[in-house]
């Protein structure tokens, strides 16, 4: 006797047939609706796209009366959209859907071609804040048209559909992080690959569930966004895999792979438990800025084993690390900065380096020498100066334009620290360079003093002074 049949409807017969009860989706054992905007969003726009949606599993008893399996959170959402006036929320993301319309002429009539075929137009349609009604027609149809596969499994009574409910029910969804981690595809690979090296196996203390659950991964990647875009941090996972995927590159995460082989070298049993889940991305990061002082590997180890036993507690102008996020989130940037810039005191204590023999970063001297600035200044107000930029260019530049690469972030920077040097403002010149420009110098310094010869031609013109070139600086 045959026990399992497929079946394809219509959204609107599959729709109709819930609304009838020919379709129910009540079982004693069914759980209550769950899903979230984003959940209903996302199915939509799938339904909306003719993309695939697995199919819809039920149970059928003796009189014909059919049971929801599998699928009854996919039912109620597609009905709370349909008949409910259940609106896409704004937070969709890719919300422009594209159809084929009839061509109409200015009095709305269909038109046609010289053999009498209607000329169809591409066109597209935001979703975004729509509710079913707001749909155009040819999308409306899309829906309704929509085919919706179902499984049956024939001759079933009540207890034989609870036993399938559980059945199907049985696995585990993607939690923040997996999820999270759909969002960075263009480096999915190198991490994938990273996570296979001894550190992840050997060096640090991660649970077996912290691994399963995609812990690693969210290391790795807040540990790039930590190393190179700081200045940009999120603090949500996902909203940090959108922008590594646009902004990184394969260089950043091979040089994390390369640091990582080196750190396989010198971390023992007693000081692994210190790249532990929340700690890892920031002791990277710091190790990252320890191979920039030319120091043999062994003494960041040896910096380890101090910070565990004394270094953590101690003091540096009224903070200690264990303090510092006591009564905030952990992923706040002000605590990243803040911990970020104790570990670097304590570290460069430990090795002797602030005993009046002050350590700067390229960058630091790089604005030092461009903008003649004292560098311990230039160290001093360097948080500053890259919250300023990241402000000023949220108001100024469109987003993909090619003056927001990261390699072109050193000039900006340098900029920033010559309009607090000067007194200028530099919001109204760069929405006007910004508008005229969508490429630099690779040279730094060199587009440094182009941006500085623009300004002052800018502040020329509306002052009504002579421009004059500003000389570079010696050195500091």
């Amino acid at each position: 006797m045959k026990k399992i049949r497929k079946q394809t409807y219509t959204m609107d017969m599959y729709l109709n047939k819930v609304h009838d009860l020919d379709i129910r989706n009540d079982s004693d054992v069914q759980r209550q609706f769950v899903w979230s905007n984003e959940q209903i969003n996302e199915l939509i726009r799938t339904v909306l796209s003719d993309d695939y949606i697995p199919p819809i599993i039920l149970g059928e008893e003796a009189n014909s009366q059919l049971w929801i399996v599998d699928g009854g959170q996919r039912t109620a959402a597609l009905n709370k959209f349909r008949y409910y006036n259940h609106k896409i929320t704004s937070a969709i993301e890719d919300s422009m859907i594209g159809y084929k319309t009839k061509a109409r002429d200015t009095n709305g009539e269909v038109q046609s071609d010289t053999e009498g075929n209607i000329i169809w137009e591409n066109a597209v349609f935001d979703i975004k804040n729509k509710t079913y009604d707001k749909l155009p027609d040819e999308l409306k149809k899309r829906f309704n048209e929509y085919q919706m596969e179902t499984i049956i499994h024939e001759h079933c009574d009540i207890h034989r559909i609870s036993q399938l409910i559980k059945r199907y029910n049985n696995h585990t969804a993607m939690n923040t992080n997996q999820k999270a981690f759909t969002y960075i595809d263009h480096f999915a690979r190198e991490i994938r690959e990273i996570l296979e090296t001894r550190f992840f196996l050997d060096c640090s203390d991660y649970k077996e569930k912290e691994k399963i659950k995609g812990v690693g991964e969210r290391v790795i990647i807040e540990t790039i966004m930590c190393t190179y875009h700081l200045a940009a941090w999120k603090r949500q996972t996902k909203e940090i895999c959108a922008y590594l995927n646009q902004h990184s590159s394969k260089a950043e995460f091979d040089k994390l792979a390369n640091n990582l082989h080196r750190l396989e070298c010198i971390i023992t049993a007693d000081i692994k438990d210190i790249f532990n889940a929340k700690d890892s991305f920031l002791f990277l990061t710091l190790f990252d800025r320890f191979t920039k002082l030319g120091v043999d590997d062994a003494k960041f180890a040896g910096f380890l084993r101090e910070f565990k036993k004394h270094l953590r507690k101690k003091s540096v102008e009224g903070q200690c690390f264990d303090g510092i996020d006591r009564d905030r989130g952990t992923k706040d940037k002000a605590v990243i900065l803040s911990k970020l810039g104790l570990l670097e005191t304590l570290m460069k204590g430990f090795l002797g380096f602030n005993d009046g023999n002050p350590v700067f970063s390229n960058k630091e001297i790089f604005i030092a020498e461009t903008v003649g600035i004292e560098a311990e200044k230039v160290q001093d107000d360097m948080e500053f100066y890259e919250n300023t930029l990241m402000d000023l260019q949220e108001k100024t530049i469109k987003l993909g334009s090619k003056l927001l690469e990261d390699q072109n972030r050193l000039s900006f920077l340098a900029m920033v620290a010559y309009s607090y040097k000067e007194d200028v403002d530099l919001d109204d010149w760069l929405a006007e360079y910004a508008k005229n420009h969508d490429a630099y110098l690779a040279d730094q310094k060199k587009n440094y003093f182009h941006m500085v010869e623009d300004l002052n031609r800018f502040l020329n013109q509306e002052r009504s002074i002579p421009s004059e070139m500003p000389l570079k600086s010696k050195g500091f």
